[in-house]
């Protein structure tokens, strides 16, 4: 497995790891379908796992004064919620499933922001209902297959936030998400002292990842930032809907 292509396509995922660290959400989904490329992947998603929780670490230092507290403490005890729910039905959830209800959903959101017309809707206020039930949907999505990013921007998207304070919250909340799931992956066998040793080595390119992806939300406009965040979004969720549909 640890091969040229092998190595070659986990410093690309492990790339895209810090990048979303650094602010650009939506693109840390991309790592686990481009190292399942070389292997299976849940085990992709175990072999990444600590190199999101150290990617974490520079990202909320990047954001320590960037964030939203209302909104991390509606959706993180959600998330909590969220990740026991998916690992104490791990064995009986078909992957698939979930993969293919968070692509519609996040497709589904994203053609609605792309193709509305007419004045930009107000900014809505982050209300507790609906942030429980984004916010389980995170962790548990998150916990499944790393893909909390389409729910969780179907509740945060509406409410307009500034860039920096969008990135910064995107990256506190799922600091905390991928801490928490860092012992239900080990009691489930996906994670092993081998997968570590690898981690190690990928941590390098995803930290200075981290800074790439900083810079880029400075220097991009805000009007642009949330357009590349609305077409990852959709992106992603295609390729959500892909792998549900074929299995691959």
């Amino acid at each position: 497995m640890e091969g040229t292509a092998f190595w070659s396509l986990a410093v690309v995922a492990a790339a895209l790891v810090g990048m979303s660290k650094g602010g650009l959400p939506v693109v840390g989904m991309l790592a686990v379908p481009v190292l399942a490329l070389v292997m299976h992947p849940v085990a992709a998603a175990g072999l990444l796992l600590p190199v999101y929780v150290v990617s974490d670490m520079f990202g909320l230092y990047a954001y320590r004064h960037a964030f939203d507290r209302r909104v991390l403490a509606i959706l993180a005890p959600a998330a909590t919620l969220g990740v026991a729910l998916g690992w104490a039905t791990a064995a009986f959830v078909p992957e698939r499933l979930v993969t293919g209800l968070i692509g519609l959903i996040g497709a589904s959101f994203a053609l609605r922001l792309l193709l509305r017309r007419g004045p930009e809707a107000p900014a809505k206020r982050a209300e507790v209902g609906p942030g429980i039930f984004w916010g389980t949907l995170t962790g548990f999505t998150s916990f499944v297959s790393h893909a909390g990013a389409p729910p969780y921007q179907v509740y945060v998207l509406p409410l307009k936030l500034d860039k920096a304070v969008f990135a910064g919250t995107s990256t506190v909340l799922f600091a905390y998400v991928n801490a928490i799931k860092l012992i239900p992956y080990w009691a489930l066998g996906t994670l092993t002292f081998r997968d570590l040793k690898i981690a190690a080595a990928l941590m390098v390119p995803a930290s200075l990842a981290v800074f790439l992806g900083v810079w880029l939300v400075r220097v991009l406009p805000e009007k642009l930032f949330f357009q590349l965040v609305t077409w990852a979004l959709l992106a992603v969720s295609l390729r959500l809907l892909w792998e549900a549909a074929t299995g691959s």
